[in-house]
């Protein structure tokens, strides 16, 4: 079986109660479908979740997980060899930045985990991005 790539969107405002729910999600990813490498941002609850269940499923599975950013990090930030930049972030302009860094992580990408409860905002704006793109998509529900 081909080894899988899993990318998350999920509102920033996501109760912790569906943590849980999360973390078997990403135990079925690994154990049933191959998953190997996956890709979050880091805005808001949702992402704050997954990073948190990643690091934790790393010490256990042979995963690895990167936190994409959207900006470019300040010469005060601490380099971390979790974290990544997309290829041309550089030069997108600021309010771009997160849509553009959302499309780069879509297209590496073979399955889409997410949260989303609503039907506005940039989760269900890439949700509807990953479902025309026919990408496997697994919805954490509440």
């Amino acid at each position: 079986m081909k080894e899988q790539t899993v990318t998350f969107f999920g509102h920033r405002d996501a109760p912790k109660e569906i943590e849980p729910t999360l973390r078997s999600a990403l135990i079925d990813l690994i154990e049933n479908k191959n998953a190997t490498v996956f890709y979050v941002g880091n805005h808001g609850n949702f992402d704050t979740m997954v990073r948190r269940r990643l690091e934790d499923l790393s010490k256990t599975y042979p995963i690895k997980y990167y936190v994409v950013l959207a900006y470019m990090p300040s010469k005060n930030d601490e380099p971390d060899e979790q974290t990544i930049l997309p290829e041309g972030i550089e030069t997108v302009p600021r309010r771009f930045a997160i849509n553009y860094r959302n499309k780069w992580m879509l297209t590496k990408s073979d399955i889409v985990v997410t949260y989303v409860t609503r039907y506005f905002g940039g989760a269900c704006e890439f949700k509807r991005i990953a479902e025309k793109q026919n990408k496997i998509i697994i919805c954490i529900k509440h």
